[in-house]
């Protein structure tokens, strides 16, 4: 994790540098500050916009007592505050972690994750979604999602708003120069925190793994059926979710989900452990890998079986 940290922000600084070399100019540090202060705005008030979007609210310790002691005790074995426990209308079975310091931290389960899950397999979510919180995962994605898209605001405008002035060639060619640059690290950057968020979502599964009694079955079992269920729903264009920028904070990348499990389609399963194992079993080809570099989560073949190695 350290060196995905640290190879981000030397890209970064290398690629802040080499823009202000090219440009010359001090617009690009006016540009930088104003997308700086907009990301942090949009950090802070990001739990208003995703409770509107997923259409989460409050669940109260009356309308479900159990789960808000699964919180409360799996909140004290990962020493942390117990966050709000909210619940999402959304029919496909999720779960996601967030929050930032002007709301604090949440954790919100989604009405078709209880339908579809045990509630000893909520617990392992539920485990999980707290390693997000515990790690400061949400902070750390906020960080590093504002680096990228000052790379790619200075692209856009170096290439289609003349940024930079001029008219003739000169001008023109050092403002193109400018936003290939900057276009080309923002794509570098853009990999980078992929990567970084696929490696927290294992080190999340591990967190559950090790507050939760038998986290490795639960878990697993839990992310086979949200797998399955989240491909049969988008099959039926059911569930859609409409911010994909958002799907990182998801314990499952829906996006994914029918690429995921395209090969187990018609299968009958006795058990759920056999539902686990015949993902397991599935051959990662070079065109998974490929899609893997530009998804926020890990391939479900590669997770289950880190969690079970």
């Amino acid at each position: 994790m350290l060196g995905t940290v640290a190879a981000i922000i030397a890209v970064s600084t290398l690629g802040i540098g080499l823009v202000l070399s090219l440009a010359g100019q001090l617009d690009v540090i006016t540009l930088v500050s104003v997308v700086t202060v907009f990301n942090v705005g949009q950090w802070l008030l990001a739990p208003y916009l995703i409770n509107a979007i997923y259409k989460a609210r409050r669940l109260n310790q009356e309308e479900s007592p159990h789960l808000h002691q699964v919180v409360e005790d799996l909140s004290a074995k990962s020493g942390i505050s117990k966050p709000k426990l909210m619940i999402s209308s959304l029919a496909i079975p999720n779960a996601f972690a967030y929050g930032s310091p002007l709301t604090g931290s949440h954790v919100a389960v989604t009405q078709g994750l209880l339908s579809s899950l045990t509630m000893d397999e909520v617990e392992a979510v539920l485990g999980h979604e707290l390693g997000h919180i515990k790690h400061r995962d949400v902070q750390a994605m906020m960080f590093l999602s504002l680096l990228p898209s000052v790379f790619y605001i200075i692209a856009r405008s170096a290439l289609f708003s003349g940024l930079y002035g001029g008219r003739d060639r000169r001008d023109s060619g050092a403002s193109a120069l400018v936003g290939g640059a900057s276009l080309l690290v923002y794509f570098v950057l853009i990999l980078f925190t992929m990567g970084f968020s696929r490696l927290r979502e294992y080190y999340a599964d591990q967190h559950s793994v090790g507050v939760v009694k038998d986290g490795a079955r639960k878990l697993s079992t839990g992310l086979a059926k949200i797998t399955t269920a989240s491909a049969r729903a988008s099959g039926l264009g059911e569930g859609s979710l409409s911010a994909g920028g958002f799907k990182a904070l998801f314990i499952s990348d829906p996006d994914r989900a029918v690429h995921d499990v395209q090969e187990l389609r018609g299968a009958g399963f006795t058990s759920e452990w056999e539902l686990v194992g015949s993902i397991m079993s599935r051959r990662v080809t070079a065109l998974d890998k490929l899609g893997e570099l530009f998804s926020t989560h890990p391939n479900i073949v590669k997770r289950l079986r880190a969690l079970n190695g």
